[in-house]
């Protein structure tokens, strides 16, 4: 294989990472700063995003700093190698087998893969120190030697009882234990019920049961139901509050006190709206725009002040920590602050006064922006709109807040136009919308049209963003500690085999350069809305992509192509806009500047709870896409051929993306699947299937409990 020179190209931070701890262990006695090792590395990566990197390895314990910013390896490890043999700590993400990947915190390269039986009762998303015990070329074995964190304590199962004792049998095949629970935390539960029971006590060696309390008899009879909660469950999210969060959240005041009026700039007077789905209850942003007296146009993006009524150290904070996000499932939510807070009196609700977090932006008629203010506010919003009331305005050029509506969608398109020409991408990944009857069985699923409203509130949340962490980035020259939202550069090996993938498929993708891969994209986009197999295509690009992740080592985000981002918008449901908040508020009035090795750690933990609420998200519509394709067996849809087994070829039905598997075996003869799995060849006559092949399928069966679908082809 020939060796891919580093020199003159900008690094992804795993690799910069490699390459500059190779570099110390070349010369172990140098000593190199971030300037320095971009010379003698001779890449193309800016002095903030190799400091990042070299914060990351001392904090490892790889390399000392020694002073004026040079750092040498340490002495007390050795060499790179011998570095890396030492106990880590990390986040189980575990696979079908029961064994799991230890996911390592900041930028290494490598999981550690544990064995199950050496997961010593460690689950899912738990935080773990993993001790390593051997390599095979890019391979690292592991053992877990300690569970520091446990994602859930809660667990659905089936209750067995006897006159002595009871057990708790969890349905999650993962877990390998059960849970033992004495007679008097029974409460109602009866043996054969089906149970959420929280774990106490936790056992300190594996081998033991952990020991728990009955929280709720379940409706064996909802099988929905049940699978639903599971499924939050099953990745870490409770599905109900404890009583002293809940307390809290009751107690707090629900009027607004002139003197918290009077410190704040009154926003009441200026035409405010929101824009939110039609379902929506959370109505965590609002917008505004005005014509002001000389001649400039002022917009607001104003933001549910959450950090009013959630004050650190309190058992709310420490519950939003804790899940971090809301967890959005098809048909309900599992939201990160209590409703009293989320629907009542956090959310910007129409035709009452508001307390809010704005950034107001005053433009000239070019819309660029001449200044900027951050700070409290209180606003009065005149109008809910969903997206599609808002739209109807826009399109029948008249009705109320039409000239609103109208100033505001030309300013978001400007600024998104100036988005893609400085090389934002724009990922077009279809979102299906289920239509439910009265019991949450879905009858229809549609794909969402994103329309002009839509993109406008995008536009305009990506502003406040950017501008809130350009503003902390800039601040001082002096770092100041925040939460920023990162997005690295995409990992070369999987853009390879992309732009194989869509070779295949008759388009060229171009991924020599950051710059080129923007336009590839771009390009792609393009082609996608006149090739519906382009189309199909087009949101595997996601998958290819680094993840973008919450960090105070700004390295930018790649993706949309700015040099500052962060989360500010979304308090209710994200709680890094909750420390974002925090840290701005004190940063308006002098410079603040908290612990970051803490707001580091609170990092890793939201951006890990993120991972978990997307997989909980992603596994609720897979199962409502087979509950309702199982009212459909027999049917016969149009599908592409989207993967290949040895057994099958799986395809994904059109419009409703249903995924399913077609069995060599119904189709009369073998197949050979060749061995990039692009292409299925049939041996004994000229038949063969390649990905993206458009097909005609029947539906023969659907497994629910497993979420599997099965379908042979219709000629």
């Amino acid at each position: 294989m020939v060796k891919r020179s580093i020199k003159g190209t900008k690094l992804p931070a795993k690799k910069l990472e490699y390459q500059c701890l190779k570099l110390f262990d070349k010369q172990p006695s140098k000593r190199f700063n971030a300037r320095q090792i971009i010379k003698k590395l001779q890449i193309k990566n800016s002095a903030a995003s190799v400091q990042a990197v070299l914060t990351n390895l001392e904090g490892a314990g790889k390399i000392d700093l020694i002073k004026d910013g040079k750092y040498r390896l340490s002495r007390t490890n050795g060499t790179a190698e011998s570095v890396r043999a030492e106990v880590l700590e990390g986040y189980v993400d575990q696979i079908r087998s029961g064994a799991a990947y230890i996911v390592l915190g900041g930028e290494r390269h490598e999981d550690v893969y544990v064995q199950a039986k050496k997961l010593k009762q460690a689950l899912d998303g738990d935080r773990v120190m993993v001790k390593i015990l051997k390599r095979y070329g890019k391979r690292v074995d592991g053992e877990i030697v300690k569970i520091l964190e446990r994602a859930t304590d809660q667990f659905i199962g089936n209750l067995q009882q006897s006159k002595k004792y009871a057990f708790v049998v969890p349905d999650n095949n993962m877990v390998d234990f059960d849970i033992y629970v004495h007679p008097q935390d029974l409460g109602i539960a009866q043996d054969g019920d089906k149970v959420l029971v929280r774990v106490h006590q936790w056992p300190d060696r594996a081998g033991k049961n952990p020991i728990g309390k009955i929280v709720k008899v379940l409706d064996a009879t909802d099988t929905h139901g049940v699978m639903m909660d599971s499924i939050l469950i099953n990745h870490g999210f409770d599905t109900l509050f404890s009583n002293v969060v809940l307390r809290e959240a009751e107690s707090l005041p629900r009027e607004i006190s002139e003197k918290e009026i009077a410190r704040r700039r009154d926003m009441r007077s200026v035409p405010t709206i929101t824009i939110d789905p039609a379902t929506a209850r959370d109505f965590d942003d609002a917008l505004s725009y005005r014509l002001l007296e000389n001649g400039k146009k002022e917009i607001g993006i104003h933001i549910a002040d959450v950090t009013h009524y959630v004050k650190p150290g309190t058992a709310l904070d420490r519950e939003a920590l804790r899940r971090s996000t809301s967890v959005y499932l098809v048909d309900r939510v599992a939201p990160m602050l209590p409703e009293v807070l989320s629907n009542e009196l956090c959310s910007l609700r129409p035709h009452e006064d508001s307390l809010t977090f704005s950034a107001i932006f005053e433009l000239d008629s070019k819309n660029r922006i001449v200044s900027r203010w951050f700070g409290k506010t209180i606003i009065h919003s005149a109008q809910r709109f969903s997206y599609e009331e808002a739209q109807l305005v826009l399109d029948a050029s008249h009705g109320l807040f039409h000239e609103e509506l109208s100033e505001l969608n030309r300013i978001s398109k400007h600024f998104r136009k100036k988005r893609y020409k400085e090389g934002s991408i724009a990922f077009e990944t279809p979102e299906l919308q289920f239509e439910l009857d009265e019991t949450n069985h879905p009858i229809a699923i549609h794909t969402k049209v994103r329309k002009d409203t839509h993109l406008l509130v995008e536009d305009l949340m990506l502003l406040a963003n950017r501008e809130v962490a350009t503003y902390m980035a800039k601040k001082s020259q002096r770092e100041i500690p925040f939460v920023y939202r990162v997005h690295d550069l995409p990992d070369e090996e999987k853009v390879t085999e992309y732009s194989l993938f869509l070779k295949e498929l008759g388009f060229q993708f171009d991924h020599q350069s950051p710059a080129q891969i923007r336009k590839s994209f771009e390009r792609l986009t393009k082609a996608a809305k006149s090739d519906d197999v382009l189309a199909f295509a087009e949101p595997f690009a996601v998958r290819i992509m680094a993840k973008a992740i919450y960090t105070t080592h700004n390295i930018g985000h790649f993706g949309l192509a700015f040099d500052y981002y962060t989360h500010f918008t979304s308090p209710i449901r994200r709680y890094a806009d909750v420390l974002v908040h925090r840290i701005l508020e004190k940063n308006l009035g002098g410079d603040y500047r908290t612990s970051k090795e803490e707001l580091e750690a609170q990092c890793k933990h939201i951006s890990n709870q993120e991972k978990k609420a997307q997989e909980a998200e992603r596994e609720s519509i897979k199962f409502k896409q087979v509950e309702f394709i199982s009212g459909h067996i027999g049917e016969t849809y149009a599908g592409i051929v989207s993967g290949m087994i040895e057994r099958g070829i799986f395809v994904t039905l059109k419009d409703i993306g249903v995924d399913g598997l077609v069995q060599f075996a119904d189709l009369q003869e073998p197949f050979l699947v060749l061995e990039n799995r692009m292409h299925a060849v049939a041996k004994r006559s000229a038949r063969a299937f390649k990905i993206g092949d458009q097909v005609k399928v029947k539906i023969t069966a659907a497994h629910i409990n497993d979420m599997q679908v099965d379908m042979e082809l219709v000629d």
